[in-house]
């Protein structure tokens, strides 16, 4: 394949923004190339500005989980747009698409909509420290919620590609409210609580880790969490920005049977434009103004494409038999890359849930932070480049998830399987 328009456009974009991209692991560093600059999607496919054609895994990083330019989310969002593109006031669809979110999500009474993901995560846990007072905060290692300032603490996601464990210009006065616990290790849960306890505003955590890859909960570890901030009087925050609606349809949380106090929604429920949400029990969101003290604004919130988008990515999620032949489609990858490298001898885990998964180059279960750092990473640089060229589109970066669209043919899965055997093959001889 040919990229020299991708090379082109990275050496032009370098001149007027930082590093080229305007997020990080765009930039493709870590799996040793430049990025590709993306002209369009159709389906299961991108093609890229020198018209290499490639199926397509990262789906916007997980918000396209029907495909690239569905017709009827299109078709959504040019109805609304000839109407208007933004007007800073209600809209009657901003009701709709908060009841939808309210109706499918189990533990949500009220949701505020905003913009981002980071927006979504740093006001709620604003609003966890002015329901309870307290202004400590535990996250896990490796898991990731955005970048305000008081998350960058042990982050996973593209702080975990750079290799870097606090970004510059967080200080030390904020870093130190961020208390860090090991994912799936509920001994240093507790511990922490039994030392600052009294302090401790909420619990914030992916129950479906994906940004040091896909990492599942380990049994009763989500449960534990939960009981041990009803006995401190904690709050539970459920990041769901990646796993909402993609895990299944009513989220992570749904999936494992566990009420969080508040929930962070993001990604699939802007259906590809830029939109997120936080919610959870009435009396909490309550406290946020205008009805309580808790202040929150954004000029874009709501922003009428967006729900548009949500909206009707949302109504197609509920037909029978979307997320059973989902997850059918992401099991038959996982077994089918993790056999490919069996016959090999490669040392490959896969991980994967609902429509997401991740490929670990290594020996051993993967199951926290530290396990995931065993992988590979050079081995992981290669299977991507060697993809590349044959024509499937992976995450730049051994610690993202790999997504599913329910528009994934069998033959994609099948020239998927055949190209990651061809390049397991290849690895192999070079060992």
């Amino acid at each position: 394949m040919n990229f020299q328009k991708s090379s082109e456009a990275f050496e032009c974009a370098q001149s007027c923004i930082p590093g080229g991209v305007n997020s990080p692991v765009r930039a493709a560093r870590a799996v040793g190339r430049q990025p590709l600059f993306i002209a369009r999607g159709e389906a299961s496919y991108v093609w890229d500005i020198d018209g290499n054609c490639f199926i397509d895994y990262v789906c916007s990083w997980g918000p396209l989980i029907l495909g690239h330019a569905h017709p009827e989310v299109l078709a959504a969002v040019i109805r609304t747009a000839q109407d208007g593109l933004s007007f800073g006031a209600p809209t009657e669809q901003e009701t709709l698409l908060a009841q939808e979110l309210c109706q499918a999500v189990p533990s949500l009474d009220k949701v505020r909509l905003v913009s981002s993901g980071t927006e979504a995560t740093m006001s709620a846990l604003r609003l966890a420290r002015a329901a309870t007072g307290k202004k400590l905060i535990v996250k896990f290692e490796g898991c990731y919620h955005g970048h305000s300032d008081g998350l960058l603490v042990q982050a996973g996601s593209g702080a975990l590609t750079l290799g870097v464990s606090t970004s510059a210009g967080v200080t030390t006065d904020i870093a130190e409210l961020t208390l860090v616990a090991h994912y799936n290790d509920t001994g240093s849960v507790e511990a922490l609580f039994k030392t600052h306890g009294d302090q401790i505003a909420a619990v914030i955590v992916e129950p479906v880790a994906g940004n040091m890859g896909v990492v599942l909960p380990q049994e009763r570890f989500l449960h534990t969490l939960r009981s041990l901030t009803k006995e401190y009087e904690s709050l539970l925050i459920f990041d769901e920005v990646m796993t909402g609606f993609r895990v299944a349809y009513e989220g992570a949380q749904g999936h494992y049977g566990i009420h969080p106090d508040l929930t962070c929604l993001g990604k699939i429920v802007g259906g590809g434009l830029p939109l997120a949400a936080y919610g959870g029990r009435a009396e909490l969101m309550e406290l946020v103004a205008p009805s309580g003290p808790m202040y929150q604004a954004g000029t874009l919130s709501g922003n009428p494409l967006a729900v548009a988008a949500g909206l009707a990515t949302i109504k197609q999620l509920g037909e029978p038999g979307f997320y059973e032949s989902l997850q059918a489609k992401t099991a038959q990858l996982a077994l089918g890359i993790k056999e490919a490298a069996a016959r090999c001898h490669l040392a490959l885990q896969v991980n994967h849930c609902g429509a997401m998964l991740s490929v670990f180059f290594c020996e051993g279960e993967v199951r926290d932070y530290e396990s995931a750092l065993r992988s590979n990473t050079a081995h992981y640089a290669q299977f991507y480049r060697a993809m590349l060229k044959a024509g499937v589109y992976l995450p730049p970066s051994q610690f993202e998830a790999w997504f599913v669209s329910a528009t994934l043919s069998q033959c994609d899965i099948d020239k998927t399987l055949h190209y990651a055997s061809e390049t397991f093959e290849a690895m192999q001889d070079q060992a």
